[in-house]
Order: C-alpha cells, then sequence, then structure tokens
C-alpha cells in the first residue's frame, strides 16, 4: 500500500491536501488520515465543532452580501462512484442554513442540455453572493466520464481543460472562492462499499448495474483524474486530494477545507446602515 508522505507547509490542511504538479494516484494511500487531529473519535468530535464555525461565517457571508459584497463559495466535490460525495454533503452541510446553500447533484446530461455548451448547465447552478455552493459532480465529468468513455473526440477533450482553467479563473475574479476536492477511494474499498448495497435491500436503489462494468473502466478513470488535477489545479482553484477510505476522515477534511478557505474570507456582519438609537428609542414608543 502507497504511503502519503504528505506534510503541512504552512500549519493548514489547504497546504497539505493541495494536489502538487505531476500527480500519480497511485502514491495515495486512500486509508491515509493526513492532518488528522487523531483517530476517530477525535475526528468525530472536532467535526462538530467545525460545523458550529462553519454555521457562524455562513451567516456572515450571507449578511455582508445583502450589503452588496459579491462573495460566496463553491465547493466541487469529484471522485469514483461510492467515493462519498453524497454522504460528505449531508455531514459537512449540518447545521448550515438551507436558504445559503446551494446543492447540485450533476447526473448525465438531460436532452436540453446536451444542445448547448458544457458549462451551461453549470453556470446556471453556480451560488450567488452569499451562498455556499455545493457540486457533487461538475463540469470536470466533460473531461473524466466523456473521455473513458469517448462520448466525444479527443480533440473536444482536449480543449475542455483550457475552457475549466479561464472559466474558474472569471468565477474566482468575481468573488467566487471555488474548492475542489478529489475525494480518493480504493478499488478494493469500493468493491466493499458496492456489495454492502447489493447486501442492503434499503440500498438497492443505490445500486447501478453499469457500476460492474465501469470497476473494468479503473485504470483509465486514474488516468483521467491525473489530467485533470495537473491540468485544472491552478492558484485560483486548486485542487485538494482528501483519502476517502475512512468516511470519518473524509467528513472532517472536507469541513476543515470549507472551514479554513471562510475564515481566509473572513466575512464580518455589515453595519447598520440607520440610526439604530433612534430606531430603538422609535419602537420603544410603539
Amino acid at each position: 500500500m502507497a504511503k502519503d508522505k504528505r506534510k503541512k507547509a504552512d500549519g493548514s490542511l489547504r497546504s497539505l491536501l493541495r494536489v502538487p504538479q505531476g500527480v500519480s494516484l497511485a502514491e495515495y494511500d486512500t486509508r491515509a488520515t493526513p492532518g488528522s487531529p487523531g483517530g476517530k473519535a477525535k475526528a468525530l468530535a472536532e467535526t462538530e465543532l467545525v460545523r458550529a464555525r462553519l454555521a457562524d461565517l455562513q451567516e456572515r457571508l450571507f449578511a455582508q452580501s445583502t450589503a452588496g459584497d459579491p462573495r460566496c463559495v463553491l465547493l466541487v466535490l469529484q471522485g469514483m462512484d461510492t467515493s462519498g460525495k453524497g454522504g460528505t454533503v449531508k455531514h459537512v452541510a449540518a447545521g448550515l442554513n438551507p436558504t445559503g446553500v446551494r446543492v447540485t447533484a450533476f447526473k448525465a446530461p438531460t436532452a436540453e442540455e446536451s444542445q448547448h455548451p458544457f458549462l451551461w448547465r453549470i453556470r446556471r447552478a453556480l451560488p450567488v453572493p452569499g451562498e455556499i455552493g455545493v457540486f457533487d459532480r461538475s463540469h470536470y465529468e466533460d473531461v473524466l466520464i466523456a473521455r473513458v468513455r469517448k462520448l466525444v473526440p479527443r480533440s473536444t477533450w482536449s480543449r475542455r481543460y483550457g475552457v475549466i482553467n479561464r472559466f474558474e479563473q472569471s468565477l474566482a475574479d468575481d468573488g467566487v472562492t471555488v474548492v475542489k476536492v478529489f475525494l480518493h477511494i480504493g478499488y478494493e474499498e469500493q468493491r466493499e462499499r458496492l456489495v454492502a448495497r447489493l447486501d442492503n435491500p434499503a440500498k438497492h436503489w443505490k445500486f447501478n448495474e453499469g457500476d460492474i462494468a465501469e470497476r473494468a473502466l479503473w485504470p483509465s478513470y486514474q488516468q483521467a483524474y491525473e489530467a485533470a488535477l495537473e491540468r485544472c489545479s491552478t492558484d485560483s482553484a486548486p485542487w485538494y486530494l482528501v483519502p476517502a477510505d475512512r468516511k470519518w476522515y473524509r467528513n472532517w477534511a472536507v469541513a476543515q477545507l470549507l472551514l479554513e478557505h471562510l475564515e481566509l474570507i473572513g466575512p464580518e456582519y455589515p453595519p447598520a446602515g440607520f440610526d439604530v438609537a433612534a430606531s430603538r428609542a422609535a419602537l420603544l414608543e410603539t
């Protein structure tokens, strides 16, 4: 099993999990817990503390948008089937005000979406100022499954890396903090999770017979992910690699990454645009 040798450069999980140039997924242990506060119990306890802090920062982010601040956050989650994109959303968003969170799960393009450029449906789902947007899969499907399954010519998907970089730079320029997380699950772990779905009638709805065929393409998907991580990790929108075999670590790490980015924004409640004392006095007279 590969050993994760990453070390914190500045004490942040961002620096620890950021994907380097020349990434090789085989070098990352999918059961590793880099930067973890300790074992499972400690991570679960700290995740609760992180959620409380996230809730506070989310409210501040929304509040400052009412005064015209354009900033918002987009959390992009990508990973192989069963890596836990949906589960991560559920655990990380727990405690957040749902009116300020926009979650979009991207499936295969609809007939209407297929008639437009691949970023068309992505733009329609972007968070507005003050919101936290979460993408369960994203525009990266158009350089992943589109590449592996040969849904479009090589000349088409190969151009999309540059299109994606320009798109994400434009988001950053407009005040969107883009947090891109690759949930890295192991081949054996995926099998165990798929078998668990088959063994539990309550989870049969989550199983797709096509999942078996997709496993045969595992090496191709790993290559496609490496290319996407390599070519689309920029200073404005870097990729972070989170080992996903241990769910408790995955949830803590993504929550911590989101927290660190919100703390960098440093949202604050806007000052009152009216005379507070006069308004209070007038209210007491009613």
